[in-house]
């Protein structure tokens, strides 16, 4: 994802303000659970405290109303003054093993802390905080391992005056979640450092990038590979010297071929130069070639590519005009070329195919519903993610769940990103630097950045039937190095994008890196 021209900048819509809000459809019925009053729907409107549930703190704050999610009440927790209030449910006689507690939640933002919680079951504590979603319900997910035959289920709110949460249709059952992947794409590492880039631990220290991330717990890098770029970087050679680097740090390694000279995204899909005079059967050629070239070298220097993107965000196609989405024949034709030539290599890749606009669940129906209409290949689904650009937190999980359903693959989050200030380090404006484009109750800070990370993850976490992967940070390493600009032509040209970086204008490694610490 980068866009040099700021003209590309998305509105967001206005979030819904206030409580009163629309009643959404009803869900499927949840599993049975061990949880008593699981919907809040035993007692109506004003109860003290719920039927089941217990309380402490400012017990006032917390009470069950109507608007429920799947019936007509929901748990809330609101004052007009600040609070502290738990509502929670001690459950006992339970088969030790993995459980975890699933629930429907809209909050206001604000708070110091709100979250969902399973405590005293023999061991870590897990919590799952709450995201700032105004409007659309989102489902989270938290897992717990019971070892003491008991475990305690809480709702939990550290709040501002008038800060509130809705909470509704609970369940507490078998089973395990997590993320295998808690990636970065650092294509723009190798670069930084030979213009001199340097990077720190967050206490100071100077240090290799890769193994800061990896201590951090980063366990997957992704690469961007063009055919012969202006600057000789992200080029294959470089691909398979970076390859090295990152398997020696335990990672796995994902290739998001661009197939072009430059950035592809939705707005350009540009043929590489050697490609340029070429028919649509010589671009299958081509596609196949690259991609058996690049990945087959990794392969020979003992550093196989883990995943593999055919494509970079590629809603309207890929080597225009011939791989447009108006021939979607064709497309087809090249992507199961880059397929074909993936698994070629090493049958265990998983092969990817990559959308931006990661809230727009029209856009991505329409765009797989016609790849598998005119048989297009492919393991898993990633999805770019930017808040500010691609709708709310609530389109995103629709979207993204909808994907792993309806197509039955596992899917993931190919890029997002957060700033975490508005200001630049270098004399090219950032692509987001102005309070108005930032998501609502996301601020450009430090805490802003890593909340954002943390509920895009825990969205991703909660996709069902195990199917959500993980993420990939957008550019952790992309600072503001002189010499290291978005244009591989221009070496000139600055970054707008340092300030959504992982380390800081002082170098140094960002709080939000703690989040691929993620179970």
């Amino acid at each position: 994802m980068f866009h040099p021209r700021r003209t590309l900048r998305a509105l967001l819509l206005p979030l819904a303000a206030g409580l009163a809000l629309a009643a959404l459809p009803a869900q499927t019925a949840h599993a049975a659970s061990t949880l008593t009053n699981s919907g809040f729907e035993a007692d109506g409107t004003g109860a003290a405290a719920p039927s089941g549930w217990s309380e402490s703190g400012t017990t006032a704050a917390s009470y069950v109303e109507a608007g429920g999610h799947g019936g007509s009440y929901r748990l809330s927790h609101y004052s007009a003054s600040a609070y502290k209030v738990e509502t929670y449910q001690y459950l006992s006689g339970l088969t030790n093993g993995n459980y975890k507690l699933t629930a429907w939640v809209r909050s206001g933002g604000g708070q110091n802390s709100a979250y969902l919680a399973l405590k005293n079951c023999g061991g870590t504590e897990q919590r799952t905080d709450l995201p700032v979603s105004t409007s659309g319900w989102i489902h989270l997910v938290v897992p717990v391992a019971v070892t003491n035959n008991q475990c305690t289920v809480s709702v939990y709110s550290d709040a501002n005056a008038g800060n509130w949460i809705n909470v509704d249709d609970l369940t507490f059952t078998s089973g395990t979640t997590g993320l295998s992947v808690k990636g970065s794409d650092i294509s723009s590492l190798a670069k930084s450092e030979a213009y001199g880039g340097v990077y720190k631990t967050g206490s100071g220290p100077t240090g290799d990038a890769l193994a800061i991330l990896k201590s951090a717990g980063m366990n997957y890098a992704r690469l961007k590979v063009w055919v012969n770029p202006a600057d000789g970087y992200n080029n294959k050679a470089r691909v398979l010297a970076m390859a090295k680097r990152i398997k020696a740090q335990g990672m796995k390694l994902l290739v998001d071929f661009h197939y072009s000279d430059t950035w592809a995204d939705p707005g350009t899909q540009t043929k590489p130069a050697a490609w340029a005079g070429h028919s649509y059967s010589q671009l299958k050629t081509d596609v196949y070639n690259h991609t058996y070239d690049v990945l087959n070298a990794l392969k020979a220097q003992g550093t196989t590519a883990d995943m593999v993107q055919i494509g970079n965000e590629i809603n309207g196609g890929m080597l225009w005009s011939e791989g447009s989405t108006d021939n979607f024949a064709q497309l087809a034709g090249l992507l199961n070329s880059g397929y074909d030539a993936a698994k070629a290599v090493s049958s265990s890749t998983v092969v990817a195919l990559h959308l931006a606009k990661g809230g727009d669940l029209t856009g991505t129906r329409w765009w797989f519903d016609t790849a598998l209409a005119n048989g297009v290949k492919f393991d898993a689904i990633g999805l770019s993610y930017y808040g500010y650009w691609h709708g709310s937190l609530y389109d995103f999980q629709t979207t993204l769940d909808d994907a792993a359903a309806r197509y039955g693959k596992p899917v993931f989050v190919a890029e997002t990103a957060y700033p975490f200030r508005l200001d630049s380090d270098d004399a090219l404006v950032n692509q987001i630097d102005t309070t108005a484009e930032l998501v609502s109750g996301y601020p450009a800070t430090t805490t802003g950045q890593s909340n954002w990370l943390r509920d895009v993850m825990n969205i991703v976490e909660a996709v069902p039937n195990g199917r959500g992967l993980g993420v990939f940070y957008w550019e952790a390493t992309w600072t503001a190095v002189t010499g290291n600009g978005w244009d591989p032509a221009d070496p000139a040209s600055g970054n707008g994008w340092e300030n959504q970086a992982l380390f800081g204008f002082d170098d140094k490694a960002l709080p939000a890196m703690s989040l691929f610490s993620h179970r």
